[in-house]
């Protein structure tokens, strides 16, 4: 300590102000929870976590369970029925088919079979992941209020359907602060050329909490994270004199106003600068082995692709990345869904069972929380038209399937049950505040004292209505 406050103290006579700040974070990083490090406002963790990271492979649009994870041979009995009053019960319905007469029951084109110690129901359309359902806890019985897109992906990102929230990212980053001294803590990965609903850069934002915790997007191409690289005739020994002056007369500011947004200012400009260095080397996935690109398939090659953010992924989470979140595009799937469906499935499977595999390998799986999921389920009725190959799904907010895997999860688990209609859940639902509660008590976080102050009252990612930790899945 007393080193410490000697480096503080010659740096505040040398003029630099801002070395004092930097020093106080650092004096204020040392606290730890059962030998577990943190850095954030969460200092100690609540109690000990499961898991250090989280990779968040999220599947925009609404994947249909009833093509993948939730087998029912019911519709398939039932096909081209109406469905029944009894099942829908007066819910409601979107603008897209709440005018058809009849809405016809539809069963999946495709076959399932049972896989893993416990039998556990796969689509065909993901051979690999049935290899893994031994690894995951796989979650039948999700549900929502949001019925269309943007306030569902709004919800599952931020606990508000409303926009202006923090993400998971943020809250985390902010909770548990940043395990890397040269990448951020919170990052985003986008499938590159995928179509469907738009992402907005605000479901990675900080909402009411300081610019610094937002995500940092990395796309694919030679300018991974944009406005990174020096303008032409700027050396990195340039920048460096420059950000050492604007760091000098940022400090003085802060000083004389205390607005603590201009320390967050100055930590960004520092990342940014180590980030010169850290982001080429940590995107080049061209020095993994053969082996590994095997592993994740023929588009791990590809630039932007789902299985090369992937790869990614787990090299950012390697090097200390907190939070990372994929979003894959294109599963909101009104009409064609047969077609549609096979070309996701083909683009992600393989993918996410070979991060899964990897992270095993490198013994990094039980410390690592790795999600699977989109942000509702579809209609066990067709959309329109309904034939024997083809037929669309409406968005279905009653009940969808995720799965969660490593970091203090139970692994060959299937949670909850729906109907056998595939319309409503019957036992064990999980309300999204309830997977946000599960996901933040594996971090070390108890989710009802982990608040920031917004508008003069205590927020929460879980906000004001009941949630509970899903126990039945923890290891």
């Amino acid at each position: 300590m007393t080193q410490f406050l000697q480096r503080r103290q010659w740096l505040q006579r040398s003029g630099m102000g801002l070395g004092g700040l930097a020093l106080m974070h650092l004096l204020q990083s040392e606290a730890t929870a059962d030998g577990v490090k943190t850095r954030g406002v969460v200092n100690p963790t609540h109690h000990a976590p499961k898991a250090k990271r989280v990779i968040y492979l999220f599947q925009a649009g609404g994947p249909s369970q009833l093509e993948t994870w939730d087998y029912k041979t019911l519709l398939n009995e039932q096909q081209g029925k109406p469905l029944p009053d009894s099942v829908r019960q007066g819910q409601r319905l979107t603008g897209m088919s709440g005018n058809q007469a009849i809405l016809p029951m539809a069963g999946s084109i495709f076959k399932f079979a049972q896989h893993g110690q416990n039998g556990t129901w796969v689509s065909e359309l993901m051979p690999h992941m049935a290899k893994k359902v031994d690894r995951i806890a796989l979650i039948k019985s999700m549900y929502t209020e949001a019925i269309n897109h943007d306030p569902a992906i709004t919800f599952l990102q931020t606990g508000s359907q409303i926009s202006g929230r923090p993400s998971i990212g943020s809250w985390l980053h902010y909770g548990l602060g940043s395990e890397s001294e040269d990448l951020p803590a919170f990052v985003v990965l986008i499938t590159k050329g995928k179509g469907g609903q738009p992402l907005y850069s605000r479901l990675w934002g900080s909402g009411f909490l300081p610019a610094r915790y937002q995500g940092v997007q990395f796309r694919s191409g030679k300018e991974p994270v944009l406005y990174l690289s020096n303008p032409p005739g700027i050396s990195r020994d340039s920048r460096r004199n420059m950000l050492d002056r604007l760091n000098e007369l940022h400090a003085l500011e802060e000083d004389r106003l205390g607005d603590p947004e201009l320390e967050n200012r100055i930590e960004q400009y520092e990342m940014a600068y180590r980030m010169q260095a850290s982001v080429p080397d940590v995107a080049n996935i061209g020095d993994e082995p053969q082996r590994i690109l095997d592993l994740y398939g023929p588009d791990a090659t590809k630039p932007g692709s789902f299985a090369s953010n992937c790869i990614l992924a787990r090299r950012l989470a390697e090097r200390g990345v907190r939070f990372i979140q994929l979003y894959h595009q294109g599963w909101d799937q009104h009409g064609n869904l047969p077609s549609a469906i096979k070309t996701q499935c083909q683009e992600t499977d393989q993918p996410a069972a070979a991060l899964l595999e990897d992270l095993r390998q490198r013994g990094m799986l039980d410390d690592t929380l790795v999600i699977w999921g989109g942000e509702f389920g579809r209609t066990n009725y067709s959309q329109g038209t309904l034939t024997a190959s083809n037929y669309g799904r409406d968005h279905h907010p009653r009940c969808f399937s995720m799965w969660m895997a490593g970091g203090g999860v139970r692994p060959a688990v299937t949670h909850g049950e729906t109907c056998p209609f595939g319309y409503n859940v019957v036992s064990d639902g999980v309300h999204v505040r309830d997977f946000h509660a599960t996901l933040m008590h594996l971090m070390g976080i108890d989710h009802e004292r982990f608040t920031a102050k917004f508008q003069g009252l205590d927020a929460k990612l879980t906000g004001v209505e009941p949630a509970h930790v899903v126990q039945q899945i923890l290891a």
